[in-house]
């Protein structure tokens, strides 16, 4: 038992290194960005062509108009998004199953509403920041952190509750999901990548919202759906939780039983 709680602990801690690390080679690239010229050629800026001379910026991102970006863009809106909506519904319903509220009770459910607030800053940047190093930066150093607080939540939760194979299963969806959203926006931007990685430079701007937005219906929408299968039954299971335990961290021990 010792050694697996030191192995979670040096995960844990290497999760949240890499994310620290991660903000700070943003940051890095934000830096350097803000040296660089707006006119005039550097040492990494590309030819200009039909789709950059209007700009003056040193390094660009592609225009929106290959098809493969487009399919691609297309993927992360309507499947990946939803698979990660589906995912953290169906957990919630293994929790009500597990009689989360007379076991691991509202510690439990704090910790999944931290979780859901570690994953919204990447997904309302995605939906309406224009993605540059530094807000990439913001969402691989979230990924790291919700995976240090992932392995927090599990960690506690078998001590006190069945965690049932199913439940594991889409804990590996609700892992892998948002690492798999964050490389399909890292090769969409990859420029941005590659400035994050001090690969290239790109000039620094100020947050912006996206040249290309999703649209209005679409924002609305997304949104809509994770009040509804996200955020309400968390929100939910919280209110179960104090209705079992007012004021209550941590149920008494066998009370479920």
């Amino acid at each position: 038992m010792m050694e697996n709680r030191t192995f979670l602990r040096y995960y844990a801690a290497s999760m949240l290194c890499a994310g620290a690390a991660t903000l700070g080679a943003g940051f890095v690239a934000w830096w350097r960005g803000r040296r660089a010229t707006p006119t005039g050629p550097t040492a990494t800026s590309a030819p200009a062509t039909a789709d950059t001379m209007h700009d003056t910026r040193p390094e660009e991102e592609p225009a929106e108009t290959d098809t493969t970006r487009q399919v691609a863009r297309k993927v992360i809106q309507y499947f990946v998004i939803p698979l990660w909506l589906a995912s953290g519904l169906t957990d919630w319903w293994c929790h009500r199953r597990t009689d989360i509220e007379h076991t691991t009770g509202m510690k439990e459910t704090g910790i999944h509403l931290l979780m859901l607030g570690e994953a919204a800053f990447p997904v309302l940047a995605g939906l309406f920041l224009e993605i540059d190093a530094p807000v990439l930066s913001l969402m691989i150093a979230s990924f790291f952190v919700h995976e240090a607080t992932a392995m927090w939540d599990v960690s506690y939760a078998v001590t006190r509750r069945d965690v049932q194979p199913m439940e594991q299963h889409v804990h590996s969806f609700l892992e892998m999901v948002p690492l798999l959203a964050v490389s399909m926006i890292s090769v969409l931007h990859w420029p941005q990548l590659q400035a994050l990685m001090g690969r290239k430079v790109i000039r620094s701007y100020p947050l912006r919202l996206k040249r290309v937005p999703l649209g209005l219906r679409y924002a609305l929408g997304a949104l809509g759906a994770m009040a509804v299968f996200e955020v309400l039954p968390y929100c939910e299971e919280a209110w179960r939780d104090w209705k079992a335990n007012p004021g209550r961290l941590v149920p008494p021990k066998g009370q479920n039983v």
